[in-house]
């Protein structure tokens, strides 16, 4: 069992998922349900995934699980990417938690091969 707190992998994904909620607190509140609830919810689930993933007994548990994180990563990128589409959020905070979703995916990879 690993202590997920500690990984860096983890610590940035917690960090963006509290950016995308100070983010879609400015949101039209029509989107509540919508875009907002979606959002919130594929970025907490990649630190979920990989705490939960941190708490299985084996390496090939802890992979299967840092693979729905990266699915996870994939439906925010497309989000983040909608909500600039949108008007909700601007061209620079979009870039900005792009290049952090990248960094993000690239680390999933990297631990996933690490594992194997």
């Amino acid at each position: 069992m690993r202590d997920f707190k500690k990984l860096s992998i983890w610590q940035k994904s917690h960090q963006l998922t509290l950016k995308i909620y100070a983010a879609t607190k400015t949101f039209p509140k029509d989107e509540i349900f919508g875009i907002v609830s979606q959002i919130r919810r594929s970025s907490t689930s990649v630190p979920t995934n990989i705490a939960e993933g941190c708490g299985r007994d084996s390496d090939a548990e802890l992979i299967r699980f840092l693979t729905i994180a990266s699915g996870s990563v994939s439906e925010l990128e497309y989000q983040v990417l909608l909500s600039k589409d949108l008007g909700y959020l601007s061209i620079i905070f979009h870039e900005e938690l792009t290049n952090e979703i990248i960094i993000i995916r690239k680390m999933i990879y990297a631990f996933i091969q690490k594992l194997r």
